[in-house]
């Protein structure tokens, strides 16, 4: 009997400690626990800290774009303020041209489209009315085959690729495009692989690519020092959109401009990305239902317009 108490007594003793050590390692894991808890908030603080010092720059240099632009171009000639984009139409009076320039800030992909017109081809003034867009400038360049309009090089319609052509000429293309979240992407796009790599839903062809990331690019030689109505794409470096259409061929109102000159502006009003759209008699500026620019030959049918919808 007193070896069964001895036992027991033996039992009881190493269930005690096996009972002390697991309180020990409770009390561990806990306070591993609490630790952890206190590292995640600190992060969750600190991430929050970061993402409110952001959203204060992002709105910083968009007040300063706007304040910069005031400085160059005036007031705003016209303002939309809808819940898909904001639109800020200037006139470039103030620089010394002829013609307007819109700032557009995205708030829904749902605001931009590419249109694509009929074989005969639409007026930029019809295709703004057709879909109920405020905005609209034409877009890519085109040839005729036939009677029927052909749009040059690539043109990609609600994420499908409509034409992916060749330059045929010893001058590429560039792209002027559009991802899914609206960013402007453009550029020599080498196969249609790419347009879906970058995600490109909207999109069309001409030449040539005036900036990337801040620096002028080379004008081809038969493009460089002539003076044309102009249509240009860019985008700011918070960014935005710009649209900008340029008089010319009009003899005491406006020759034109040259690219070089275009180059010089835009870097000027610190525009990162820039590309040159399809100009002379097609350039058109459409806003609020009427074309402000002075065009050459009247309206002209076209291929393609960017529209913008508020």
């Amino acid at each position: 009997m007193s070896e069964q108490i001895l036992v027991l007594n033996q039992a009881v003793g190493e269930l005690s400690g096996s009972a002390a050590t697991s309180s020990q390692m409770i009390s561990l894991i806990q306070e591993n626990a609490q630790q952890e808890l206190r590292e995640y908030q600190k992060q969750q603080s600190s991430l929050q800290e970061l993402l409110e010092s952001s959203h204060e720059q992002s709105l910083a240099s968009n007040e300063i774009l706007d304040y910069l632009l005031a400085n160059m171009l005036g007031d705003p000639i016209g303002q939309s303020f809808g819940e898909k984009a904001t639109i800020k139409v200037y006139s470039l009076t103030e620089t010394g041209y002829r013609g307007y320039m819109a700032k557009v800030r995205l708030h829904s992909i749902d605001a931009l489209e590419m249109v694509l017109a009929g074989n005969k081809g639409e007026t930029t003034r019809e295709a703004a009315k057709r879909t109920n867009a405020v905005l609209a400038i034409n877009a890519g360049g085109f040839f005729s085959h036939e009677g029927n309009m052909i749009p040059i090089g690539i043109t990609v319609i609600n994420g499908e690729v409509v034409t992916f052509y060749g330059s045929g000429t010893d001058e590429v293309f560039s792209f002027v495009g559009f991802n899914d979240e609206g960013q402007l992407v453009g550029g020599h796009i080498e196969s249609p692989e790419e347009l879906a790599e970058k995600k490109i839903i909207h999109g069309a062809s001409f030449l040539p690519t005036l900036l990337k990331d801040g620096e002028k690019q080379p004008i081809p030689s038969k493009w460089a020092n002539a003076k044309q109505p102009r249509t240009l794409i860019g985008h700011f470096k918070n960014n935005d959109l710009l649209f900008i259409v340029i008089d010319g061929r009009n003899t005491g109102w406006s020759e034109g401009v040259t690219l070089e000159e275009v180059q010089r502006k835009l870097l000027e009003l610190n525009v990162r990305d820039a590309y040159n759209l399809d100009g002379g008699g097609s350039s058109t500026f459409y806003y609020q239902g009427e074309v402000l620019n002075r065009l050459v030959g009247g309206e002209r049918r076209v291929k393609t317009n960017i529209i913008i919808k508020e």
